[in-house]
């Protein structure tokens, strides 16, 4: 089994955290995945059986990530 810990040590861990929350509770085919909130960041804990799950959720993960973080860019506010 393969496993990958991503830590997200930024302002928006909160942000990360609450969103991607209910994606890891959807199933994928050959992987596990947790996502964890704390003052720290968030934490993204991926397991997968072959490469190609492994790459697959990566890739879906890390996405959501950068979308998350997108999207609070553009609401901040900076007056």
């Amino acid at each position: 089994m393969l496993r990958a810990i991503l830590r997200i040590p930024s302002a928006d861990a909160e942000a990360v955290s609450s969103s991607l929350g209910p994606e890891a509770g959807r199933e994928l085919p050959r992987t596990q995945v947790s996502v964890q909130g704390g003052p720290d960041g968030a934490v993204i804990e991926i397991s997968a059986s072959d490469t190609s799950a492994m790459r697959a959720a990566l890739n879906s993960y890390l996405e959501c990530v950068r979308i998350v973080e997108d999207i609070k860019e553009l609401t901040r506010c900076d007056k």
